[in-house]
């Protein structure tokens, strides 16, 4: 360390010393010292490392030494993104005081009414992208019914110039892929120039309902509130927007107690024919991350939940489809 730092560093320190103490001075005409076990001076400003703000970051405490250590350590709250500026006023200060067993009759206040707090950071860490993908996700979910975020893994950090200033963050969904999967890009902005990204991706699971069996069904057997229950469960994709509970419908076979009840197991009492013989059909092949369509012929009439022959107008190779009630047809592998 040079002398030129050094001599400035000790002026600054006679130089704050001096004001407390003028301060203090200044209060003590108003009252008795011994009226108050601690005196508390509060900046107009003050820059701090960490993201969590506490008393004795923010202001300077004088009175009994294990009360002053209690008074330093009391939060006044936290830094939730990067270039964030919080105001701490003095109502707060007493209040927090107060909540920590120390009386506001006990405290002496000097210095400014408001602190201004704001974060020297130079680094955002991962974690933070983290905090705020899912926050953003949580606000603006792709779907109503979003159950469960859990991070695929976590960005690296972001080391920002030592100039920063102003720090701002741009965050937006990235469109595309399985439903079971949501992406956010945060993009970071240095006074006003973009100088990188992250990316977090999400495991999504929705909250949906499930019927389940009470009792064994028997082939045949009408579908009701006496033998079927209704659950909540997690699920890899939405529930579909005309989910109904399966009652009035007849199972096609078997259906032992405990069983998850799908919508092939059952169809209903008087089965209308969806796909007619010969009608141009949409062939749709889903699965995670995948989602594939072809155009078919039906060769013969189709009810919900049927298995029919489908011929593919390019390949013009023939499959057996199972009918979905919307129309399309699911190749059987």
């Amino acid at each position: 360390m040079s002398s030129k730092t050094l001599g400035i560093i000790v002026i600054t320190s006679v130089f704050v010393s001096a004001l407390f103490c003028q301060v203090i001075a200044s209060d003590k005409v108003g009252g008795a010292e011994e009226d108050f076990a601690l005196w508390i001076y509060l900046p107009r400003e003050m820059t701090i490392k960490d993201d969590t703000i506490s008393l004795g970051q923010v202001s300077i405490i004088r009175g009994e030494d294990s009360l002053v250590a209690k008074a330093s350590e009391i939060a006044l709250g936290r830094m939730l993104a990067p270039g964030q500026k919080i105001i701490i006023d003095r109502p707060m200060v007493l209040s927090r005081l107060a909540c920590n067993g120390i009386p506001a009759s006990t405290v002496r206040l000097s210095g400014a009414e408001k602190i201004k707090v704001k974060q020297q950071q130079q680094i955002i860490n991962g974690s933070k992208f983290v905090e705020l993908a899912r926050s953003f996700l949580e606000k603006n979910p792709p779907d109503p019914s979003l159950g469960r975020l859990t991070p695929v893994w976590v960005p690296k950090d972001l080391v920002l110039p030592d100039t920063s200033k102003d720090i701002k963050l741009s965050t937006r969904l990235v469109k595309g892929g399985a439903k079971s999967r949501a992406k956010v890009q945060i993009g970071v902005l240095v006074d006003g120039k973009r100088i990188g990204a992250r990316e977090v991706p999400f495991r999504v699971k929705y909250n949906c309902r499930k019927a389940v069996s009470l009792v064994d069904i028997p082939a045949g057997a009408s579908v009701s509130a006496e033998n079927v229950k209704i659950e909540k469960s997690l699920s890899n994709y939405p529930e579909p927007a005309n989910w109904n509970p399966p009652y009035g419908l007849v199972v096609k076979r078997r259906i032992p107690a405990n069983t998850t009840i799908r919508p092939y197991m059952v169809a209903p009492a008087n089965p209308v024919v969806i796909v007619k013989r010969n009608q141009t059909v949409v062939i749709r092949i889903e699965i995670p991350g995948l989602l594939i369509t072809a155009m078919g012929k039906a060769m013969r009439d189709g009810r919900s939940g049927e298995y029919i022959k489908v011929q593919n107008v390019d390949s013009k190779r023939i499959i057996y489809a199972r009918v979905n009630e919307d129309g399309t047809v699911q190749p059987l592998f």
